[in-house]
């Protein structure tokens, strides 16, 4: 696993304070644990806190979230930094890309998202777009093997995606009408394009 670091000083907000909505929250989902055991809702209350905080989490959230669950910052910043749906510094403010690269997506074409990533956002990952609307970065498989390839924006996937079809993706994000999530393709779901192949009559075969 590569080393996960937090964001530089110069880009660290002085403070983090949590909305009244998502204390209300965070603090229901503690309510959940044994008495203590609220260090439990450490990962939930890290998501939270990521989606308020515009995609990212700063080095002032993680000691929020310390001082919250009665833990020390190091524990809060272990987990912060061990997974990588936690992002350690400013993503893109429309859309930060996860473009899945395991084999599955490679053979069904994940490279040349990659390269409309590389073209259109920034040559490298976690690198924000010129006008800080996008970031991107290639990650390990997200469960979507039968659509590949496939990406996540923010909780949503993007599935059977083409090199066009993810130009027009983007396109969406960035005018603010992005299409729905799942298979961009026309089909439902995992089921076959063009709809079934067996099985489609609904009447009993004769004995």
């Amino acid at each position: 696993m590569s080393v996960r670091r937090l964001a530089p000083k110069e880009v660290q907000p002085a403070s983090f304070a949590f909305s009244p909505e998502n204390l209300a929250w965070a603090k229901a989902q503690i309510e959940k644990y044994p008495p203590g055991r609220q260090a439990s809702a450490v990962i939930p209350v890290l998501w939270r806190v990521q989606e308020q905080h515009d995609g990212w989490v700063s080095e002032a959230a993680i000691r929020a979230v310390a001082d919250l669950l009665d833990m020390p910052y190091i524990r809060v910043l272990e987990v912060a930094t061990f997974y990588t749906m936690f992002q350690l510094q400013p993503v893109g403010k429309k859309a930060h890309i996860q473009v899945c690269g395991t084999t599955p997506c490679q053979l069904r074409g994940a490279s040349d998202l990659l390269d409309v990533c590389k073209h259109r956002i920034h040559h490298d990952p976690f690198h924000l777009s010129k006008d800080g609307d996008f970031s991107w970065e290639e990650v390990e498989c997200l469960g979507a093997c039968v659509n590949a390839p496939m990406v996540l924006i923010w909780k949503d996937t993007y599935e059977d995606l083409t090199k066009e079809s993810f130009n027009k993706l983007i396109d969406g994000f960035a005018s603010g009408n992005p299409p729905n999530p799942g298979p961009q393709n026309g089909r439902q779901f995992s089921a076959p394009q063009g709809g079934p192949t067996t099985l489609k009559s609904a009447g009993k075969e004769k004995a």
